[in-house]
């Protein structure tokens, strides 16, 4: 014998199946997928998002760990890659080591050295930038340093946006 509901839950159920019709519309319109984020209510209460978004938020920066991770892989033992020079630096940077051609800008320097490493990374949160000393070792005692320095912004991939040559 088939079982009846009785009528309050026959109206809550479609109710709540209508609710959820309802939201989901709402969930999958274009102004969901991009919401306004000024939009505000006469009581300057922020607008409700009906999704989560997938973009990073606003203040999303590099921390300073992935910052060294990053320079110490950039710059390995002996220096950068092709590879790295080409997708790694920031496009200013390339034009200005381009402009030197018997220094190699990125190294500070005209030869490959012996080993380098990376020191401890400062990051400016106003500036939008960090950065770290690096050490290039040439022999015995012979070491040279500069400073590397990296954009912050995580909504972009991380490059060497500038180097610091000592002289």
């Amino acid at each position: 014998m088939p079982r009846t509901a009785s009528r309050a839950t026959t109206v809550v159920t479609a109710c709540a199946a209508a609710a959820g019709l309802t939201l989901t519309i709402a969930a999958t319109s274009p102004a969901a997928v991009q919401p306004d984020r000024t939009a505000a209510t006469a009581h300057h209460t922020p607008a409700v998002r009906t999704t989560p978004t997938a973009e990073p938020a606003p203040d999303k920066r590099w921390t300073a760990a992935e910052i060294h991770r990053f320079l110490a892989g950039f710059y390995g033992k002996h220096g950068p890659s092709p590879w790295e020079r080409e997708h790694q630096v920031a496009p200013g940077l390339k034009e200005r080591a381009a402009g030197i051609p018997d220094y190699d800008l990125l190294l500070c320097a005209q030869n490959e050295p012996r080993n380098i490493s990376i020191g401890k990374v400062t990051t400016a949160q106003s500036a939008r930038v960090g950065w770290a000393t690096v050490t290039t070792h040439w022999g015995a005692n012979d070491k040279q340093r500069f400073t590397a320095y990296v954009d912050l912004d995580a909504e972009k991939p991380i490059k060497l946006l500038d180097v610091a040559c000592r002289l």
